[in-house]
């Protein structure tokens, strides 16, 4: 279906923005996909903070070159679906690896990140990495951890002293 220039000219400045908005963008084949498929992988993505959009590929193109990224060959080919991550790239990553695991329809091409092109591969790997908070929980942890030792070695001396005094009080009186 032919669209006028007004219309791709709205289109396209959709597109640069959500490529400024976002901190990566995965690209998904789809091909012989269903509505309610894809439905599913947009609630999926949205849950995680980011977009689900299908794209036309030449004014995706366009949009990209706009942002100064340079496209691999074949990542703009066949049905090209795109997953902008807003908020957090690897949460979104994990809920597009997850959304389209067992869719036999859906492969992952590969994306950006940084305006630095990333393989397939590569969108895997950035999938398993755990989420934002659940990474700054683990760094809380760490940097709570030496304090909190040194708190239990400093009140030892303390607790085992009363520790002797309260057995003391306790030792019944020798008649």
């Amino acid at each position: 279906m032919a669209i006028s220039k007004q219309r791709k000219e709205d289109v396209l400045s959709q597109y640069t923005d959500w490529l400024k908005r976002s901190q990566a963008v995965l690209l998904v084949e789809y091909t012989g996909a269903k509505m309610k498929d894809l439905d599913a992988i947009r609630a999926k993505i949205r849950e995680a903070g980011g977009e689900f959009h299908i794209v036309k590929n030449t004014l995706a193109k366009r949009a990209f070159e706009a942002g100064g990224m340079s496209i691999p060959a074949g990542l703009l080919e066949k049905s090209t679906a795109v997953s902008f991550a807003f908020s957090d790239p690897a949460a979104t990553a994990k809920a597009l690896s997850e959304a389209v695991k067992g869719m036999e329809f859906a492969k992952v091409k590969g994306g950006f990140m940084s305006g630095q092109a990333l393989s397939a591969t590569q969108v895997k790997a950035l999938a398993d990495i755990p989420p934002l908070p659940v990474t700054r929980a683990r760094l809380l942890g760490v940097l709570q951890a030496p304090a909190g030792k040194l708190v239990r070695t400093i009140a030892e001396p303390a607790r085992s002293l009363a520790s002797v005094f309260r057995a003391y009080s306790e030792k019944p009186a020798a008649a």
